[in-house]
């Protein structure tokens, strides 16, 4: 039996596997403070970049997790968990569900279900990749979120639900309403968290802050401030 303990994490780092790290940033990230680093990503995602990538942060004693963008390349050798994204608000039934049934299905050998974790994945920004590819509704009012949410918890049992903002700062307002409607998920949150201030804000109504893009854009010692700001 694998302890969870993903379900105490605070803060989390995204790492793109398109995206170049500098040198030493690495460094600095491990020692920020982050509770583990989830490899993710929306395009351009291969098996040879992911590896890459891990390879680049496996020595680092800081939990490694695989957030796929599609069963044509899901890491699992090296890896704690799998966290695997079904967004609600699609579409496009492929993300919801149909993704998962493929990888499933073309899977060789059996896979470590202990090792793979549901998320609930809520997009709100239209202009985000992840919107556009996954062909989110994004226009959706906080009650509206607040019952995919409920649905995901009460009726779906997911065990984290994502609002995902991929890029922009979100609504608190929004965030708030989805954290209401939760009993049992732990509530992920992610998109624009570029400051202390930011991270503190969001952190009042989720579990999770999780940061990405700031890495890229602002270096990683926007990273550890938004880690003391939440710790």
């Amino acid at each position: 039996m694998i302890v969870m303990k993903w379900k105490d994490w605070v803060h989390v780092t995204k790492l793109d596997p398109d995206k170049q790290l500098k040198p030493g940033d690495i460094d600095a990230i491990a020692a920020s403070g982050t509770d583990a680093l989830m490899l993710s990503g929306t395009l351009n995602v291969t098996e040879e970049n992911l590896a890459a990538l891990q390879k680049q942060v496996k020595a680092y004693d800081l939990p490694l997790v695989m957030e796929p963008a599609g069963p044509e390349a899901v890491l699992m050798q090296g890896i704690d968990y799998v966290f695997v994204p079904s967004v609600l608000n699609s579409t496009d039934v492929q993300w919801i569900v149909g993704k998962h049934r493929a990888w499933v299905q073309q899977q060789k050998e059996k896979i470590p279900w202990e090792y793979i974790v549901p998320e609930a994945y809520i997009v709100l920004n239209p202009n985000s990749s992840v919107g556009k590819v996954t062909k989110a509704a994004c226009d959706l009012k906080p009650e509206e979120v607040a019952a995919f949410a409920g649905v995901a918890d009460h009726y779906f049992h997911f065990p984290i639900i994502y609002i995902e903002y991929s890029g922009m700062f979100g609504d608190p307002v929004v965030v708030k309403a989805a954290s209401e409607a939760i009993h049992n998920s732990i509530l992920y949150y992610g998109g624009g968290i570029n400051s202390a201030e930011k991270a503190a804000q969001m952190s009042k109504y989720a579990d999770t802050i999780v940061v990405g893009n700031a890495v890229y854009d602002q270096g990683a010692a926007v990273l550890k401030a938004t880690v003391d700001a939440i710790q």
